[in-house]
């Protein structure tokens, strides 16, 4: 398992895991329209505070995480994906503890943050494992279909990194 640079030569493997409006919300929140597009994905990445990662399971690409700079010390992890048929196996906790360890020791960061859907319990779960506490709880920001969906904000403070 590892994490490693997402190049541009990835673009179509997320392309392809991003594969209906609803799962391109849930991953990429407003910053992404469906379908996914290459050039939208290079805009994205250009982007200086944009840190983007492919997670690779026994040599295969098997999901996606992007760490994202707010500060020196602050970093948000972001769209965060497990390609479908790897799902359900824990692999994610395995990748978000990799993203983690990487903010922590090759970034100095002191504080991580994520937002995350309240329907998405998998990663709801996932995250409370690792030690990510709720701090705000954000509603009427994001809709989908004309349903609004509630976003958590949660965060990880250095010290009680696992």
């Amino acid at each position: 398992m590892a994490l490693r640079a997402f190049v541009e030569s990835d673009y179509p493997q997320l392309i392809d895991w991003i594969n209906t409006p609803e799962l391109n919300y849930l991953w990429g929140g407003p910053a992404y329209n469906y379908p996914l597009t290459s050039m939208q994905i290079h805009k994205h990445c250009l982007q200086e505070s944009v840190l983007p990662f492919i997670f690779e399971y026994q040599s295969e690409p098997i999901g996606f995480v992007e760490l994202y700079k707010v500060s020196t010390s602050e970093y948000r992890i972001c769209r965060v994906l497990i390609a479908d048929k790897f799902r359900g196996q824990g692999l994610a906790q395995q990748m978000m503890q990799l993203i983690i360890s990487k903010a922590f020791a090759d970034y100095q960061a002191n504080r991580l943050t994520l937002n995350v859907f309240a329907h998405n319990t998998s990663a709801l779960l996932c995250y409370t494992k690792l030690g990510f506490n709720l701090v705000s709880t954000e509603m009427g920001t994001r809709e989908f279909k004309g349903k609004l969906w509630e976003l958590f904000k949660m965060e990880k403070r250095r010290h009680n990194h696992v």
